[in-house]
């Protein structure tokens, strides 16, 4: 073909849209094939991409929604600090700055730029989580100077060549050296595989068409995302959750409010009344912020269009003052940096459900529910560190549609848990039991999807760390659609069950024989739960997903002595539940007011009453299903 260029050529640009997809794909394969760690190979935990010679995103792999920013703001951090003249063909530019990437520190962030005929024309990137980087094992932190090495913008490789300071100061800093050094050079590999590709491109049809074809991708995301943004009906929109709290101050929740205008064809996302940076490690860099909100805005515009890349989000604004807790400053701890995005993203949905009532879910479980877990192996007494679960839970309904059950939570996209096998092969744990949580989904029309539940048994002696959230704030429902019980953690030591009101579980010393349990939360109902389809119900009891005594309570379902439901009997109880203002809802595990009728907020005692009835409907018709008397 002729690398002559007259425009951009509709086909060509179809053919380098699907090369670049077709790249980044095969970037994600390379780096699971030689990376040396559960984490990346089994787990995913890591995004590949392709970028423009200014750092924008072409086209990312797919891989974890919430490092849509961190990769491109990390190559524009790294221009700036280096300028264009100060990168040269073979350099390989590094980082883990939380404050750039947005994350923790424990995820290492490579680029290398592209040249052709002397011209930078490009970047490929990589960002994977690494096992450890040094710091604190067990505890919370508060700060960012104990949880691990902080490598500021480096050259690892000088034009080609290894910089061997740099490596030595990696390998001195890890516990386990010769795993970082794996994943280090997997990740290497991965990025000089999207460079290569990426020249073959421009070797096969030239510059100036690839150049032509990233600008036609970028104004076709734009486009498609404009026409959608366009059927939302202009206006404000509000929504308010709340986090568990910091790990420091236990039962102090922490606010998320968010605002979202919608003018025409553009909207803003406005996260300035997103609660304050934390002292618990809970934090996470402006970067976060923003992919949080372009997470939410991705899912309701164009959710099925690639590649990824940022000419989808031009008509996207968004407002992220400094010092919010998705929006910290140094030296603000970020160790768990991934938890409060989520529910940022579940509060942007919720925000617009009034509006575009079929393009939202209702609140899904928000949390990665793992256990970090450290050891020496029994036969060596080598050194393990183990991220323990990854287990899935429940997402909220939507209209027309249950949750789905048994999956990882938004922030992590393709992530996978890792598989009993491999656990029980590496660590001295045994897996007893990973199943669906009965019960766990809110109740609804829709109802939402299950958590799971997984108990593991030590066979040595570990350290136990569970650092989970929204135990207390329950995933909410949406149009009446109740909430869905929260995550937990349990431990079992001497045969004594231990529960807690928290998921901060810190510092645990477990024995041989010992058991932690941790368990998702479900999702939120969509929909009156006494709308309920009965042979939905029905089969949902069958399978274990509801029990009898859930079905009577939330969906007023009368059972005949075969188990099987009453029709006639199960419609006069739900007329006579609907009249009382049942059921209610529980949106925190720590204020369940399933015995008494009185505001969720105050100590009024309203059931049954017209005005809380009619609050109830109000709410119910703005998308919401918690009302408030005071």
């Amino acid at each position: 073909m002729s690398t002559s260029y007259k425009g951009p050529d509709p086909v060509t640009t179809e053919i380098i849209r699907n090369g670049f997809i077709a790249a980044t794909e095969e970037m994600k394969t390379n780096l699971m094939r030689t990376a040396y760690n559960m984490i990346i190979y089994e787990a995913l935990d890591f995004t590949v991409g392709l970028f423009d010679r200014h750092g924008n995103t072409v086209s990312i792999g797919l891989g974890l929604p919430m490092f849509i920013r961190g990769m491109s703001e990390t190559i524009k951090a790294k221009l700036a600090h280096f300028g264009a003249d100060g990168i040269a063909p073979g350099d390989v530019l590094l980082t883990n700055d939380a404050y750039t990437t947005g994350s923790h520190l424990n995820h290492m962030t490579f680029s290398v730029p592209i040249f052709h005929d002397g011209r930078l024309i490009g970047f490929s990137a990589c960002m994977a989580h690494w096992q450890d980087i040094g710091g604190t094992l067990d505890g919370m932190t508060t700060d960012i100077f104990s949880e691990g090495l902080q490598m500021p913008l480096v050259k690892a490789w000088r034009a080609g060549v290894p910089n061997e300071e740099i490596l030595s100061i990696i390998r001195m800093n890890v516990r386990l050296p010769e795993r970082a050094m794996g994943d280090l050079k997997a990740q290497v590999a991965a990025v000089r595989t999207g460079e290569k590709r990426f020249l073959e491109l421009v070797a096969k049809y030239g510059e100036a068409a690839v150049d032509g074809a990233i600008a036609s991708i970028f104004d076709h995301g734009e486009a498609v995302a404009r026409a959608s943004v366009a059927q939302i009906p202009d206006g404000v929109y509000e929504a308010e959750s709340f986090m568990d709290d910091d790990g420091i101050e236990a039962g102090r929740r922490i606010p998320i409010r968010v605002k979202v205008t919608v003018a025409g064809d553009a909207m803003t996302i406005d996260l300035t009344d997103v609660g304050a940076q934390v002292r618990g490690f809970y934090n996470s860099g402006e970067t976060a912020g923003r992919s949080a909100a372009q997470v939410a805005f991705k899912c309701l515009t164009s959710g099925l269009e690639l590649p990824v890349n940022d000419g989808a989000f031009r008509n996207l604004t968004i407002v992220l003052p400094a010092g919010r807790v998705v929006s910290a400053e140094r030296p603000a701890p970020m160790r768990w940096w991934m938890t409060y995005p989520m529910t940022v993203v579940d509060t942007i949905f919720k925000a617009l459900a009034p509006a575009v009532p079929t393009r939202v879910i209702a609140g899904h479980h928000a949390d990665l529910v793992i256990a970090s877990i450290n050891g020496r192996q029994p036969r060596d007494n080598q050194l393990y560190l183990y991220l323990g679960g990854l287990i899935g839970g429940g997402w909220g309904a939507k209209m027309g549609e249950d949750g789905m059950s048994a999956t990882v939570a938004i922030n992590d996209g393709d992530t996978h848990n890792g598989p009993s096998e491999q656990v029980e092969a590496k660590y001295p744990l045994i897996v007893e039991r990973y199943a669906l949580r009965e019960d766990s989904g809110g109740a609804g029309k829709y109802r939402g999807g299950l958590g799971t539940e997984q108990v593991v048994r030590a066979r040595h002696d570990i350290m136990f760390n569970a650092q989970i959230d929204r135990v207390d704030c329950r995933p909410w429902g949406l149009f009446g659609g109740l909430s869905a019980l929260g995550n937990e953690v349990r431990l079992e030591r001497d045969g004594a069950v231990e529960r807690f009101p928290t998921g901060k579980v810190l510092s645990q010393k477990l024995t041989a024989g010992d058991v932690y349990t941790v368990c998702s939360g479900g999702g939120g109902g969509f929909g009156s739960p006494l709308e309920r389809n009965l042979a939905d119900l029905e089969n949902d009891v069958r399978q274990g997903y509801v029990s009898q005594k859930a079905a009577a309570e939330f969906y007023g379902a009368v059972f005949d002595k075969n188990g099987r439901i009453d029709r006639d009997a199960t419609a006069l109880r739900r007329a006579d539940m609907r009249r009382r203002g049942l059921p209610k809802d529980r949106p925190f595990a720590t204020e369940d007011h399933s015995d008494w009728g009185g505001c969720p907020y105050c100590d009024r005692m309203l059931w049954p009453h017209p005005e809380a009835e009619q609050m109830a409907r109000e709410a119910a018709a703005n998308g919401l299903s918690r009302w408030r008397c005071c």
